[in-house]
């Protein structure tokens, strides 16, 4: 088994929490930090609970500079995900591959999946299991699931042939492509991709044991408990992960006091993750960085122009190393125009006097079309 994470530097603490939880448990499963970053100073890899490190200059794909730039950090990390499953199954050749989010933390054994996976190809989790009963909860929960997407992909694994196989390339090939959060247009990321996967693949086995991914979507059915042996329990079977989303930004605590406030090992596991992650250096100055975030001369990249930059052929051919400033750039085109998308559809090609008369003439329904019929190999959806 291999199981791999995806982080820029400032989710490396996190990392380090995951990995050192998973060796505890599996110390001979193999562990890869797949890093969408510049490797940080004086990071030692000998000192870490990671046996490698996975970077982009790694995987083999077209086009880098342009293709980075056109994604935020979060669709960064998760577009990446299928890319590095083909590596890792090129590279490695281990039988099976476990994807976990960096802020998720495993509580006990992980072997029952490792032995579905002798019987099926893929296994996914679905954020609920229960029907909720409220207005709050089925908004918080249901209506949220249809959103981002039925299976959570904090959590993935599959074979490395067969179905499994498949599963990598047909949801690599997506994310490459269509991996944005652009929830208006049906797509979240990497997740929505998964609410095919069903369809798709028969050997497909969803996870409905509660002791996997166990998290505020999904706990108020799933109250956690500690047996008289000290084992933490998610209902009435074993707690095997607990996925820690929206720790930072405090959604998460927030969610938990809505819908665990009386579950006291719930609140103490909340706790004991974040003495986990200071120990980890979690909030060091020397994680806060990400490498893609800027232009050349150090300023920020603003959102909208990495959305107006993916959406336009034009643009990419115009400007195939987004991030340089040496002029005619990317950048000062954008100063220019200050284009921007609040209904997710690109402006209308513009003249540019900075390209020595380019016309920007190509529309988005066209680039499009385009983009259709070199993937698909037609115009059909």
């Amino acid at each position: 088994m291999i199981i791999y994470t995806s982080v820029t530097n400032s989710y490396i603490p996190k990392a380090r929490v995951l990995a050192e939880s998973v060796k505890q448990f599996h110390p001979d499963w193999k562990f890869i930090l797949l890093l969408s970053d510049s490797i940080p100073d004086k990071f030692n890899l000998s000192r870490e609970d990671f046996d490698e490190i996975l970077t982009l200059e790694q995987l083999s794909f077209p086009n880098k500079k342009a293709w980075t730039f056109g994604h935020t950090v979060v669709e960064l990390c998760t577009a990446v995900k299928g890319l590095a499953a083909e590596f890792i199954v090129e590279e490695y050749h281990d039988e099976k591959i476990m994807y976990l989010d960096p802020d998720i933390k495993v509580f006990n054994s992980l072997e029952p999946l490792n032995q579905l996976l002798d019987i099926y190809d893929i296994l996914l989790t679905p954020h609920l299991l229960d029907v909720e009963n409220t207005l709050d909860a089925i908004q918080d929960n249901e209506i949220s699931a249809l959103k981002h997407g039925i299976y959570n992909l904090g959590f993935f694994a599959v074979r490395t042939s067969g179905q499994g196989l498949d599963f990598i390339r047909w949801w690599a090939k997506r994310l490459f492509h269509f991996c944005s959060n652009d929830i208006p247009n049906g797509l979240f990321t990497d997740q929505r991709w998964c609410d095919l996967a069903p369809c798709f693949f028969d050997k497909l086995y969803i996870v409905r044991d509660r002791g996997y991914n166990v998290a505020t979507w999904n706990i108020a059915f799933r109250p956690l408990s500690r047996s008289s042996n000290g084992s933490l329990f998610a209902g009435s079977t074993l707690l095997r992960f607990y996925h820690f989303t929206g720790y930072d930004s405090g959604a998460g605590l927030g969610m938990l006091k809505k819908y665990a406030t009386d579950q006291d090992v719930a609140n103490e596991i909340w706790d004991g993750y974040g003495a986990d992650l200071e120990r980890a250096d979690h909030g060091n100055s020397n994680f806060s960085t990400w490498i893609y975030d800027h232009y050349d001369n150090g300023e920020t990249i603003p959102q909208e122009a990495r959305r107006l930059y993916r959406s336009r052929e034009d643009l990419i051919a115009a400007f195939p190393d987004p991030y340089s400033v040496i002029e005619p750039s990317f950048k000062s085109w954008y100063a220019l125009h200050q284009l921007t998308l609040p209904d997710n559809t690109p402006s209308e090609p513009l003249n540019s006097p900075n390209l020595g008369g380019i016309t920007w003439i190509r529309k988005f329904s066209n680039s499009v079309q385009k983009r259709k019929k070199k993937y698909f190999g037609s115009n059909k959806s």
